[in-house]
């Protein structure tokens, strides 16, 4: 325990000496950084994704269940997304430096905001390598100096990761000590980064319900939380059932086991007797397994072969992160609204509609993140919404919503200009 703390504190005065030198490095040297960094994953694939086949096949024997062992794993195509994704982040503006919002008062004085770096983000996340990257990534181009923790199921993986991401980034002139892994996997530990205010100035958690309960209930600095997504999509009765169909097996399929897929399908009344078995069949292919209300499930027991279950009180409000889905029938838009309003997480929710006011009343009365008329809850990602990628994906309202890419990983100071002016 003693080395733990020891490597903690060192590593923690070391990236904040770090940020005061990261947070005015010109724009070419973070660009050179970040093109370093997608090279070297690239060419240094074959060590991380053995690193990352130890953490897999120990996380496998160790019984993890197969959403988490998802996002453990890395492969040679999701290596290409991850760099592609650093690519996309270096051809970004640099927000730091900018100015903005600058007028003339009439005193005189001009007065302006000026974008700025927050200092050191501290990261403490579970399971997803890809983490490692995203977060350094982001975090160097908007001028942050970065202390990550991830969890010991992906201790290799990250490792190796933060390995390279240090190399390149150190090559092209970065601060040494900008970038920070925490090797140890000692659980105590966590409650000590809690309490480093001095040295972190904000933490950003990424992982289940328990990890983030407990970093916003005992950070001594402010925390960012996020990233469990109970999503819905709601078919209205003026929707296009092809269109539906299309949208609502994307939101579960293309990937089950992330924050942003569907979780339960509400479908109005007046056309589920049509739409549910259109769907149901596409997700049977899938093998999507369907929590159905009493009124869903008398739809669809006579269409074979699906795999229908009575929906419990704990469907609904559930984050499934699997081939699950949970369906209920509606009568109305009200009632639709008032099933988000009441189960929602305040992440990603849809509506298939064609009825221009039922848009305009989901859009303005859904309290989410991100809100969705004819499109798939999948979107809400930092890649997916030209921000480069993501630091995670906040439900909160204060100080920044949905994914955080470089703009929401910034704070502003004033700046005011003046000839000699003096208060009376």
């Amino acid at each position: 325990m003693e080395s733990g703390i020891r490597e903690l504190e060192e590593k923690g005065n070391a990236v904040k000496a770090a940020s005061k030198k990261l947070a005015f490095l010109a724009t070419e040297v973070k660009n050179k950084a970040l093109l370093n960094v997608a090279e070297a994953l690239i060419a240094g694939q074959n060590e991380i994704l053995a690193a990352n086949d130890l953490d897999y096949k120990r996380a496998q024997a160790e019984g993890m269940s197969e959403a988490m062992l998802d996002r453990l794993k890395l492969s040679p195509s999701r290596l290409e997304g991850i760099a592609q994704d650093t690519r996309a982040v270096a051809a970004l503006a640099d927000p730091v430096g900018e100015v903005y919002e600058m007028r003339t008062l009439p005193n005189g004085l001009q007065i302006g905001k000026k974008r700025v770096p927050l200092g050191v983000i501290g990261a403490i996340y579970e399971s997803r390598p890809n983490v490692t990257v995203d977060i350094s990534v982001l975090c160097l181009k908007s001028g942050n100096a970065v202390i990550l923790r991830g969890g010991s199921e992906a201790l290799n993986s990250n490792r190796a990761l933060a390995k390279v991401i240090q190399q390149a980034c150190y090559q092209a002139g970065v601060p040494q000590g900008a970038v920070q892994f925490i090797e140890s996997t000692e659980r105590a530990l966590v409650n000590n980064m809690l309490k480093m205010k001095g040295a972190i100035d904000l933490i950003i958690p990424r992982g289940g319900a328990g990890l983030i309960k407990l970093i916003s209930e005992n950070a001594t600095m402010p925390v960012i939380t996020g990233g469990i997504g109970v999503c819905h999509t709601y078919v209205d009765r003026s929707g296009n059932l092809e269109r539906a169909v299309a949208i609502a097996y994307n939101a579960k399929v293309q990937r089950p086991t992330v924050c942003n897929a569907l979780d339960t399908l509400l479908v109005h009344s007046e056309v589920a007797e049509v739409y549910l078995p259109l769907i149901a069949r596409e997700w049977a292919r899938a093998g999507v397994e369907m929590h159905c209300d009493e009124r869903a499930l008398a739809i669809l027991k006579p269409v074979p072969p699906l795999k229908l279950v009575a929906a419990l009180d704990d469907d609904w409000g559930k984050e499934f992160l699997g081939l699950t889905a949970a369906v209920k029938v509606v009568d109305s838009l009200d009632e639709a609204l008032a099933h988000i309003d009441l189960y929602g997480s305040g992440h990603s929710e849809a509506i298939v509609t064609e009825d221009y006011s039922a848009a305009m009343r989901f859009l303005n009365e859904v309290d989410a993140a991100c809100v969705y008329v004819n499109a798939s809850t999948r979107f809400t990602d930092g890649a997916q919404f030209g921000l480069g990628a993501e630091i995670g994906i906040s439900t909160q309202k204060f100080h920044a919503r949905g994914p955080m890419a470089l703009k929401e990983l910034t704070s502003y100071k004033w700046v005011i200009f003046g000839s000699g002016q003096v208060r009376p």
